[in-house]
């Protein structure tokens, strides 16, 4: 027969194998509040505090339902300002059709728009940190 080498389970961690454990108690408050943050973000206790204490620029802790509360609001805005604009537009080709389009008001539509594209390219931006920072 041959010899059969006896199987240990997973082989051991050569390097990155936490070995060291630290002790911490909390206060009732601190440990419901430790335990909501758990369950809002979908990670360990354990991961939680890691994070929070080493403070891993590649896992940043968000909050995910005022994220997307906030989120929330901002696509509410955006769309009152894409019917601002639609109702702006629509105004502004019925005095061209009448003939009273004043053409400092082009102008100045023209500049505000531009204004706006700005502000929507800094929240692209923005939402695109936001993305990465949540590693999605």
């Amino acid at each position: 027969m041959e010899n059969f080498k006896k199987l240990n389970g997973r082989p051991k961690l050569k390097e990155g194998k936490r070995t060291k454990f630290i002790n911490v108690r909390f206060t009732e408050d601190e440990y419901k509040d430790v335990a909501e943050l758990e369950k809002q973000l979908g990670i360990t206790k354990t991961d939680l505090i890691r994070m929070r204490i080493l403070s891993d620029a590649k896992k940043t802790v968000i909050n995910s339902k005022e994220l997307i509360h906030h989120l929330d609001k901002v696509g509410a805005e955006l769309g009152r300002i894409g019917n601002n604009i639609n109702q702006l537009a629509k105004h502004a080709n019925i005095l061209k059709l009448q003939g009273r389009l004043n053409p400092g008001i082009i102008s100045k539509f023209n500049e505000l728009f531009g204004d706006y594209i700005k502000v929507q390219q800094l929240l692209e931006i923005s939402l695109r940190k936001i993305i990465r920072a949540m590693g999605i």
